[in-house]
């Protein structure tokens, strides 16, 4: 009866689970590199309050990651249809996957490198673009496994 079910819905846990991943993994590397930022700028602005909103900018990088996974996940989500196919679900699997897995590891070391960009706003103010330029070498990974998600949703 149970195997009955899940070989009967199989193309749906395979869909949910590539949300799941989407969601879950680029949202968890997001949350860590944004807080690593901001644990940096935060000690940044004691000293110096007016570099916030240039500090702000650093922190906020590495939050795009889970904004790519989100956008994945939803559209896995209005896709989903109880009777789908086994085939659609392992692609909606493999889409959420890729953006899961990219997403959480780019976020996190964007935002290492965000950290240090936000040193170099601390200690060098007029170089900060740098710091930023730097940062967002590591968003082109993030953009390219959101990008190569999106086809295979669109393949399945």
């Amino acid at each position: 009866m149970f195997s009955e079910l899940i070989s009967q819905y199989l193309g749906l846990i395979l869909g949910a689970t590539g949300i799941f991943l989407a969601v879950a993994l680029s949202g968890s590397g997001s949350a860590k590199g944004v807080g690593m930022a901001g644990e940096a700028a935060a000690g940044v602005i004691i000293d110096e309050p007016d570099k916030f909103g240039k500090s702000l900018v650093l922190q906020l990088l590495p939050g795009t990651q889970g904004l790519y996974g989100f956008v994945i996940g939803l559209f896995i989500l209005f896709r989903l249809t109880p009777d789908m196919a086994v085939n659609s679900g392992f692609m909606y699997l493999a889409s959420g996957a890729t953006i899961g897995l990219a997403g959480m590891i780019s976020a996190i070391a964007q935002g290492k490198v965000a950290v240090a960009g936000i040193n170099i706003l601390a200690k060098n103010e007029e170089q900060q673009v740098k710091g930023i330029i730097f940062a967002v070498m590591v968003e082109l990974y993030a953009i390219l496994a959101f990008a190569i998600s999106f086809f295979i949703l669109f393949r399945a």
